[in-house]
């Protein structure tokens, strides 16, 4: 388990809260490898009934740690996947029902990640980019199908070729969040929603969270492969690798 994960299970409850507040949460392998255990533990354990993503220091999550990201990794091999891959689909199989509370930056994954919960909490402060473009990438986790799905084609083109940073209040609007609160009582609220979930009935909240799901989820299971293997071309791409080494360049010390 990575030291930048934090699992802590109560009531029927899996809590998980990224915790590297000096990069603000931004995820490295062995972070993701921290989230696909816990994932896969709310899977197979009958007592834990549902999971609930958070961050800490104020952040949810800033997206992946671009020095990490650029490190050569094996292909993704089916009978072992990589860690982001179980995290990947881990989440996006997951049939418990997932909560998230948001209290600041949700940027790429960060964002990306809440498309697969089901009732997301999110502070005032709270703001949300899908930069992927910006990056030389394209959109991961089912992006280019949900976000289409959620919001309609052209806000779609709006958040994913523009890549702007979008508010609480925006995210609200357009069904990202289901509502906004205080930053102190955001993680109590979003406890109390896990913890009603976790004493409901199990099997119809099963059955009810497959019927909520989009019609086509074999496509998207496809769609996500898909995007992690032009996700993966990208990365070797020359002008993805400028734009990286742009972005880890040391800044100008402040005057």
């Amino acid at each position: 388990m990575s030291e930048h994960i934090r699992v802590t299970v109560a009531d029927g409850v899996c809590t998980v809260a990224m915790h590297r507040p000096e990069k603000k949460n931004a995820l490295t392998r062995d972070m993701y490898a921290g989230l696909a255990d816990a994932i896969e533990r709310t899977a197979e354990d009958p007592a834990i009934r549902c999971l609930l993503l958070a961050g800490t220091a104020g952040v949810f999550c800033a997206g992946n740690d671009i020095a990490d990201f650029r490190k050569p990794r094996p292909e993704d091999n089916p009978a072992e996947p990589g860690p982001s891959h179980r995290f990947y689909f881990g989440l996006a199989r997951l049939e418990k029902p997932v909560v998230a509370a948001v209290p600041g930056l949700a940027i790429g994954i960060g964002c990306t990640m809440l498309l697969h919960a089901d009732i997301v909490y999110a502070a005032p402060e709270a703001r949300f980019r899908l930069p992927f473009v910006d990056l030389g990438l394209v959109p991961e986790l089912g992006a280019s199908m949900l976000v289409p799905w959620l919001v309609g084609k052209h806000r779609a083109a709006e958040l994913l070729l523009l890549g702007d940073f979008f508010d609480a209040a925006t995210a609200e609007r357009m069904g990202f969040v289901n509502r906004i609160m205080d930053r102190a009582e955001l993680l109590p609220n979003a406890t109390a929603t896990a913890r009603a979930l976790a004493q409901k009935p199990q099997e119809a909240l099963r059955l009810t969270k497959r019927l909520l799901r989009p019609a086509a989820e074999q496509a998207l299971l496809a769609r996500m492969e898909e995007e992690r293997a032009i996700l993966a071309e990208r990365l070797r791409a020359p002008e993805t690798q400028a734009i990286m080494a742009h972005v880890l360049k040391p800044k100008p010390a402040a005057r």
